[in-house]
């Protein structure tokens, strides 16, 4: 478990910049895009990190007992929640569109519920 205690105490650009430090930073529509787009980035690296660390220990498990449902089903899972992640940020851009902050709507969205999996996954031993 050595590598998931390189994640917790990792530096990351996420730590630089917040969604709130996006939100209050009173810059233009297109400042706050930017700025939103490093924390996006940011988080999908921090979330790419968990699933890589679940998916080799769930390999690991597989090889000693030979049984592949639980790496099966946590694929499952990670693809379920991107669908459910992208549709769920879509309606958000939708109702904003075709204003400015659309697509603000979407980062902010896929910023949140990213976050909210990337918890969940911590929690996993």
């Amino acid at each position: 478990m050595f590598f998931v205690g390189q994640l917790l105490f990792a530096p990351s650009s996420f730590a630089i910049k917040t969604l709130d430090k996006c939100e209050n930073s009173n810059k233009t529509t297109a400042d706050i895009s930017r700025c939103l787009d490093d924390v996006k980035e940011a988080v999908d690296r921090e979330l790419q990190t968990w699933i890589n660390n679940h998916t080799f220990n769930l390999e690991e498990k597989a090889l000693i007992t030979g049984r592949y449902s639980a790496l099966k089903m946590f694929k499952r899972s990670q693809s379920n929640f991107n669908t459910f992640r992208d549709n769920d940020c879509r309606w958000q851009y939708l109702i904003v569109s075709p204003e400015k902050g659309a697509a603000n709507a979407y980062k902010k969205c896929y910023i949140l519920l990213s976050k909210a999996r990337i918890k969940e996954l911590s929690l996993i031993p």
